[in-house]
């Protein structure tokens, strides 16, 4: 038998453990990335493990989301990390100088190679032929210092794509189709691998936009092979030499195969509040708008962004609709400039952003009370644009500028002739924004710079022999990091300061969390499937820890969040019978008598249900080392005691 994409990739870099699907297995780190909205912590991290020097062949610190400078905050956090980089050997990415994931894409990312990101999106990465995961950034601090990143070995899904996309279908309608097909949780222990005929019509930055948003399946990751066209790509950007061939073996087999025809497509939206509530265009209809959005790692590449310039050239946003534009780098910046497309767009009416994640994180750009916006971005979770009751809908840069024009939702189709947009044969190399560190034998003269806002990162204790908490909060399925520790604009600043953004957490779902765990001394959290969906953020379990959260008890978690609170030392369990679920109710007393025995020896755990005379049988999907992690409280303490990554 031979091999598909996925599994070349692991054999080719697996340091540990079998590949067989649900095992743990350890993977050697070729490259990382962060961002500095997880980049302090994360480095702060780094600089409790005592490693002098990153251990990579690449590791790059790029600022993008906190790039909204109302106060000192977000300036020292990027002092900091400058300054990190300076000295531990990584590259810096200076702010507009573009998002970390397209600007990876265009410089950095080779096919073949591993890359984690302490950001959900980094499987970007797979459109160019990497196996790139998202991480919490202890995992990212961990393999910066040379150590093992660990996974479970996933099982591999084929879409396989036949056909040619018509004209003013997109990429994102793609995406959209899988997570229409499969859902935000279907993805769930699997690589989404993409193969068939299909792959040759699609240049890299249309790949990159499908595997982006393979993380709101929930997937480890999602690829593509490496062939002629990111070669071309490769050779536009002048890295040919960084190109290598990859593709499956003809007799490569997968756990499912999905067909998907490419040319039966049309163009799509995911309706508010998540990215697999799909249907076509056509089936939602002309509801009137309020905002566009457009941009994101998802759809901020040169070739997005000519279609939008091509559509807007000559018309005029309606005045009812606000316009914001934000290209994905600095590079797609400058090409705009010079050819005339960004005239194009200011002409329009559009309000040129600069290139970073901005509204898609929260940073600026959020619509009216009970607004309508759509957006080119790869989430559209409750509350996430800043707006509470807003309702927001993803869609392709396409969909998003012909409704600009129109004032309501638009099927493109409609606008006559679709623009012809060919991929450069150079882009435009200009690599001046990113910042070399220092040569390591003058590494020691460099200082590291701390601002009053950087904190030290919460401490965990060795798990005790039992747990007596109540049930602090219960909430329901599909929970989103976004739910746990919110960002946007008046938040995202204090980052690095976990106590006071403690105050924060869980706040839309109980705006007294905060303050019932200060009151309790902590508790245990009861959720429902898939919980933890959505951003790879460590602060949604660094914060709990911080306001002493010892278990959360689920129906299921999703793959990052879950190891996240491993990483911190909190016990993700799993209820063994979910009908369980439904007999706890918020402030019930909990007891997990022997808890740390149960874990030690690899046995289910029990918990009793004071207030209900009740017991309930719990489980956990945890290998032995990480087991070990948990006794000893988080990857932190772990990695001290034994020194081990």
């Amino acid at each position: 038998m031979g091999y598909n994409i996925a599994q070349k990739l692991i054999r080719s870099h697996l340091v540990s453990g079998e590949m067989i699907p649900g095992a743990e297995i350890g993977l050697k780190i070729d490259q990382t990335l962060t961002q500095d909205a997880t980049g302090t912590m994360a480095y702060l991290e780094f600089e409790a493990m005592g490693v002098p020097r990153v251990k990579t062949e690449l590791s790059v610190a790029y600022i993008d989301h906190n790039t909204l400078q109302n106060g000192f905050e977000n300036a020292d956090d990027h002092r900091f990390i400058q300054s990190v980089a300076k000295k531990r050997g990584l590259r810096y990415s200076r702010p507009g100088n573009g998002i970390c994931h397209q600007v990876h894409l265009e410089r950095f990312g080779k096919p073949g190679k591993t890359l984690i990101g302490s950001d959900s999106h980094t499987p970007t990465g797979g459109g160019i032929g990497m196996l790139a995961m998202g991480a919490g950034g202890m995992d990212v601090a961990v393999a910066m210092g040379g150590g093992t990143y660990y996974i479970n070995m996933p099982k591999v899904l084929k879409v396989n794509l036949t056909g040619r996309l018509s004209p003013w279908v997109a990429a994102k309608d793609v995406i959209l189709e899988v997570l229409r097909i499969l859902s935000v949780k279907g993805g769930v222990g699997r690589i989404i691998e993409y193969g068939g005929e299909g792959v040759k019509t699609l240049t890299v930055p249309e790949r990159a936009t499908i595997t982006n948003m393979g993380a709101e399946l929930g997937a480890t990751t999602s690829v593509f092979p490496s062939d002629e066209n990111t070669l071309a790509f490769l050779t536009a950007q002048g890295r040919a030499e960084d190109w290598c061939e990859l593709k499956a073996d003809d007799d490569a087999e997968y756990e499912k195969i999905i067909d998907i025809d490419l040319s039966k497509l049309e163009p799509m939206a995911a309706m508010p509040h998540m990215p697999d509530k799909v249907k076509t265009v056509n089936e939602i209809g002309p509801i009137r708008i309020d905002q566009v959005c457009i941009g994101s790692c998802t759809n901020s590449s040169l070739m997005d962004m000519l279609k939008v310039a091509a559509i807007l050239k000559g018309k005029t946003v309606h005045p009812d609709v606000s316009l914001s534009i934000a290209p994905g780098s600095k590079q797609v910046l400058n090409m705009l400039s010079l050819n005339g497309a960004l005239a194009d767009m200011i002409g329009a009416g559009a309000r040129i952003l600069e290139s970073a994640c901005g509204p898609c994180i929260g940073m600026g750009q959020s619509p009216n009370s009970k607004g309508v916006s759509l957006r080119t971005f790869n989430r559209n979770f409750e509350g996430r644009s800043g707006t509470a009751d807003a309702g927001i809908y993803l869609v392709s840069p396409e969909v998003a500028a012909a409704s600009a024009i129109t004032g309501v939702l638009t099927d493109p189709r409609t606008l006559g002739d679709a623009p012809q947009v060919e991929m450069p044969q150079q882009f435009l190399i200009n690599d001046n924004m990113i910042a070399l560190p220092a040569e390591e034998k003058d590494a020691d003269s460099v200082e590291i710079k701390y601002g009053p806002n950087i904190k030290p990162f919460p401490v965990s204790e060795a798990l005790p022999e039992s747990i007596a908490k109540k049930a602090i909060l219960k909430v329901g399925d599909n929970i989103t990091t976004d739910h746990i520790m919110p960002a946007g604009a008046k938040i995202l600043p204090y980052r690095s300061n976990i106590p006071f953004l403690s105050n924060f957490c869980f706040r839309q779902c109980d705006e007294n969390f905060a303050e019932n765990c200060k009151r309790e001394n902590g508790g245990i959290i009861i959720g429902g499937a898939n919980y933890g969906q959505g951003s790879s953020r460590e602060h949604a379990a660094l914060v709990p820890l911080y306001l002493g959260i010892k278990a959360v008890v689920t129906k299921s978690f999703a793959r990052i969040h879950a190891a996240n609170l491993v990483n911190a030392g909190i016990i993700p369990f799993n209820f063994v019978n979910e009908a369980d679920y439904d007999k706890i109710d918020a402030y019930d007393e909990l007891e997990l008598p022997n808890v740390r025995a149960a874990i030690a020896n690899g046995e289910n755990a029990t918990m009793i249900n004071k207030t209900k005379n009740e017991t309930y049988e719990l489980t956990y999907d945890l290998s032995a080392r990480q087991r070990e992690m948990i006794l000893a409280g988080g990857l932190l303490n772990y990695t001290r005691e034994n020194g081990k990554g």
